[in-house]
């Protein structure tokens, strides 16, 4: 897999005890934000709107709103996957 280099902005306040941590742990503020983005991105796909429209790229903002509210109330029991079937076109 490619490596490739991110710039992106934070607070004074959030590098300088990102720092802090990494001195304590000895570790660089690559892994730091590294692994913290993997954390996040991992329970990003857990919620249940990503669940039902990760493979639907094209939804509107209004398609989008209209499955969150018919979702909102749904347990993880209702949305499991009880089946599934591919289409090629």
């Amino acid at each position: 897999m490619a490596v490739k280099a991110l710039n992106f902005k934070m607070e004074e306040s959030e590098i300088l005890a990102m720092k802090e941590v990494a001195e304590v742990f000895h570790i660089s503020m690559t892994d730091i934000v590294r692994n913290g983005v993997r954390e996040y991105i991992a329970e990003l796909k857990k919620d249940p709107f990503y669940r039902l429209t990760a493979n639907v790229r094209d939804a509107s903002e209004e398609e989008s709103a209209e499955v969150l509210s018919a979702i909102a109330d749904l347990s993880d029991d209702d949305l499991s996957i009880s089946s599934a079937k591919t289409f090629t076109l």
